[in-house]
């Protein structure tokens, strides 16, 4: 690990001392190419890497979906987490009092959500120092919440981005629009939907090439496309895109000019968990975009039972529900009688493509 530790560190620097400009592109292309495996394996576990008992890292995934806090010690992760969920972090006014990955339940409109109160990011944690590489590494799941304090620089930000951006983890953005198979012969084909701004085939090329990729087929549907993108595809393993909240703790100590700032950001929200101010708001957003959405069940001559709701992600079919339910139940299915905003009038007969809506109440017939 040391060995990668210093060729990491070695390819940034000297990405930093070269010049930006058409001569140098290929080479700071191929600079990247490198970067990102030796990130890669930096993260991957060594022999006799298993975890060890009581490290608290490895937590059993419950619930309908995962949430990770993350965020530099002492912003407010375990206060937050002690009030939405029934788990009581150890809280303090000093860094660190997090060592392990804490895991509580938030219960929202019949939906268990795991919420993990990971350990405080430091800066480097990418190039394996302190804890954070585990931390990184655990923070894939179905959404981040990037908890800051709003009292600090602007700065905390990026420096957790870069972080998370550097160990393979992409916030609000989707896979980039770039099609690549690998073959088995017949050398490179490289195309593009329209003329690119930012690569070209010999870039394309010689970066396939370094990753002794010899025999593919390339197509650049987005004419934006950048290196970093490129590369993006062909680690498409050790990729992961996750929807991310930035939450502004601390919002009492600040100026309403500040806070009227940070409120207007995109995907943010912004709370003061001493005050117990906007905490719920935070809850709801995070609802908002984990894309969830709760389908009632209804037996033949029974009212719904909306005690116990089936959770599934938005645009999820009526197969999805059968699935849910029990993973046979489609191969005995006749049809489905539906009600709700998804059905066009009460109840709709609909097969197994049907798409569902929030709270629409299902009944599935058999054969």
């Amino acid at each position: 690990m040391v060995n990668i530790t210093e060729k990491i560190k070695e390819i940034e620097e000297e990405m930093k001392k070269t010049q930006k400009n058409k001569a140098t592109e290929y080479h700071l292309g191929l600079l990247k190419g490198k970067l990102a495996r030796y990130r890669a394996q930096l993260l991957e576990p060594g022999p006799g890497a298993g975890s060890s008992a009581g490290t608290g890292f490895d937590v059993q995934k419950n619930g309908d979906a995962r949430i990770a806090l993350v965020g530099f010690p002492s912003v407010g992760k375990s206060t937050f987490l002690s009030k939405i969920t029934k788990t009581k972090s150890i809280v303090a006014a000093y860094a660190f009092t997090t060592l392990t990955a804490i895991p509580g339940v938030l219960e929202y409109g019949g939906a268990e959500i795991q919420v993990l109160d990971l350990p405080g990011i430091i800066e480097g944690a990418a190039e394996g120092k302190g804890r954070g590489r585990q931390v990184i590494s655990a923070a894939k799941v179905d959404m981040i919440m990037m908890i800051l304090d709003a009292t600090k620089r602007a700065e905390q930000r990026a420096l957790l981005e870069a972080e998370l951006f550097a160990v393979g983890i992409r916030l609000n953005c989707a896979p980039p629009n770039i099609y690549l198979k690998v073959k088995k012969a017949g050398g490179m084909k490289i195309s593009f939907a329209a003329p690119p701004k930012k690569l070209d085939e010999k870039m394309i090329y010689n970066i396939l090439k370094d990753y002794k990729i010899l025999n593919a087929e390339v197509l650049v549907r987005d004419e934006d496309a950048t290196v970093d993108q490129l590369i993006d595809v062909i680690m498409k393993d050790h990729r992961k895109y996750i929807q991310c909240l930035y939450v502004y703790n601390k919002i009492d100590s600040i100026s309403l000019e500040h806070l009227d700032k940070l409120a207007r950001e995109p995907h943010t929200a912004v709370m003061s968990c001493e005050l117990d101010l906007g905490v719920s708001d935070v809850v709801d957003k995070s609802w908002d975009m984990l894309n969830l959405i709760r389908i009632y069940t209804k037996r033949k001559g029974v009212d719904p039972d909306f005690s116990e709701a089936l959770i599934v992600r938005h645009g999820a079919t009526i197969e999805d529900v059968c699935d849910q339910i029990h993973r046979t139940l489609k191969d005995h299915y006749k049809y489905g009688l539906v009600w709700g905003a998804s059905a066009r009038h009460v109840p709709q007969r609909v097969g197994l493509t049907h798409v569902v809506q929030d709270e629409d109440v299902v009944s599935i017939v058999s054969k």
